[in-house]
């Protein structure tokens, strides 16, 4: 994982605006798959707002997360020291790997039954009319049930 460190800034009115992206995707990300914060983590992060405390509780979780954060990729570098290579590397360059196969394919059987690709609606298909037969009288059979054998 890349550091950049960026700043977004309001077009009209110059203003620093970064804060507030931020927490927009952070809330967007929680809401997709399995979120990193628990709703009791929320509700504990909320009731710290106004308490005399709320400075130290901001700092706390930062460098809690800061330290997490190195712990991880520490671990990552022995690793890649005895093994050679990046495990967690390996595993998401695997999983980039296979998405790419499954799109692919998805695409693929979009274009074969679909008529189009994964980026496109599928045209719903026209109903096909129920071709009609013809009954002769010869056709026409009455449906005796079958005969019971004595056992």
């Amino acid at each position: 994982m890349h550091k950049i460190d960026f700043v977004v800034i309001d077009k009209k009115s110059q203003e620093d605006i970064t804060r507030s992206i931020l927490l927009q995707v952070i809330s967007e990300q929680e809401q997709l798959g399995d979120p990193i914060m628990s709703r009791d983590f929320l509700a504990h992060v909320i009731r710290s707002y106004g308490d005399t405390m709320q400075s130290m509780v901001g700092s706390y979780l930062e460098q809690s997360l800061k330290l997490f954060l190195d712990q991880q990729q520490h671990f990552r570098d022995r690793i890649k020291s005895v093994v050679g290579i990046d495990p967690l590397g390996v595993v998401a360059g695997l999983a980039q790997k296979n998405y790419q196969l499954w799109k692919g394919v998805q695409e693929d059987l979009l274009r074969t039954f679909g008529g189009g690709t994964s980026h496109e609606e599928p045209e719903p298909a026209a109903p096909k009319a129920k071709p009609k037969r013809k009954v002769t009288p010869r056709a026409k059979k009455k449906i005796r049930p079958a005969a019971k054998k004595d056992k």
